[in-house]
């Protein structure tokens, strides 16, 4: 068999089962939160708002967003991720969300699957991020690779996703992340598109962050800790002892997003932040954003609701429209600028 063949094939296999993985065992964090839970809206019993005028709309690397929601990176390679992929980018566009899709390498390895990733058909309008791993750089992927998946998407923007921890436990990882910064430096000076930083649930520090940024990084996606762990997902996928082990060992491992958001903001005021890693509704949202981020990232909701029907995303995307309305105008708030400039977040003692 061609040895890129059987890579192909176990890059596929791995991505069916990240997928029912996620959906049928318990992968999410025990002990980790995300640090959200910390803090606490001071509640306006007087806004002085009409909540039909509140305007949750933004702007995220130039493009409008009909709400401050990116259906985070996830899936794609198999006949099932194309399913899910293309329901998820039929609301994006209906509701002018973002969309990432899952790591496009199985696209680059096995050319017949990229119609899964390819949404833009499904999504003329909504901001579309391409994702490979940072990694793959160092395993002879380069300049004409990560313009590939950017053209499979007709995307805006390219995510180098960065997964030391899964890496590590994930059978065959690819763990050489010696200079990895250098060849993002250099990657960003010869795409085309803004390139975005983003964890898979482990956390970005403000250091790290302030690093990625200088080397030419247009955008951070925190990802941190407290919602899936990719840790518990490889470790259920272990074939010996050992990866077993190391996946219960480090399944809350990381940084919560809470603390993410706030490190990176203040050492990048001005920085597009995103704000995922274990986001579950609405207030979850607008406390991240109160925090500091510009948008929010949630991909288990969107999995889940997903993997049921297009009307089960759609119902999903209405009730974290209403929730983050509701937070604007319980708060006194009429737009997501005004909230963020507000005193309306408070820590908890």
């Amino acid at each position: 068999m061609n040895p890129l063949s059987s890579i192909s094939a176990q890059t596929q296999h791995r991505k069916a089962d990240h997928i029912r993985i996620c959906l049928e065992e318990n992968v999410q964090c025990q002990e980790v939160t995300t640090g959200l839970e910390r803090y606490r809206f001071t509640h306006c019993c007087l806004p002085e708002l009409d909540r039909n005028d509140i305007d949750i709309s933004t702007s995220f690397l130039g493009k409008h967003l009909g709400a401050p929601l990116l259906i985070s990176s996830m899936t794609g390679g198999t006949e099932q991720a194309g399913m899910i992929n293309r329901r998820l980018a039929e609301v994006a566009q209906v509701y002018k969300l973002a969309m990432g899709v899952g790591s496009q390498r199985v696209a680059v390895e096995k050319p017949q699957v990229a119609d899964t990733f390819a949404v833009r058909k499904y999504a003329p309008d909504v901001l579309l991020f391409a994702n490979l791993g940072a990694v793959q750089l160092n395993y002879d992927y380069g300049v004409d690779e990560c313009l590939r998946v950017v053209d499979i998407l007709q995307a805006d923007a390219l995510i180098l996703h960065l997964n030391p921890l899964q890496e590590c436990i994930q059978a065959r990882g690819d763990v050489n992340f010696r200079g990895l910064l250098d060849k993002i430096a250099k990657l960003c000076n010869q795409v085309s598109v803004p390139v975005i930083a983003k964890e898979v649930g482990n956390g970005i520090s403000g250091q790290m962050a302030d690093k990625l940024i200088a080397a030419g990084v247009v955008a951070i996606d925190v990802a941190g800790a407290g919602g899936t762990s990719w840790a518990l997902v490889e470790g259920e996928r272990g074939e010996n002892p050992l990866q077993r082990r190391l996946g219960k060992t480090f399944a809350d491992w990381g940084l919560p997003t809470a603390d993410c958001i706030q490190e990176i903001r203040a050492i990048a005021p001005h920085i597009p932040l995103i704000a995922s890693g274990g986001l579950r509704h609405g207030l979850d949202v607008a406390k991240a954003i109160a925090l500091g981020a510009d948008i929010a990232g949630l991909a288990m909701p969107f999995l889940k609701a997903a993997a049921v029907s297009e009307a089960a995303i759609a119902e999903l995307t209405d009730i974290l429209i209403g929730e983050i309305t509701t937070v604007l105008f319980c708060t006194g708030n009429s737009s997501l600028s005004q909230l963020k400039n507000s005193d309306s977040l408070q820590r908890l003692q």
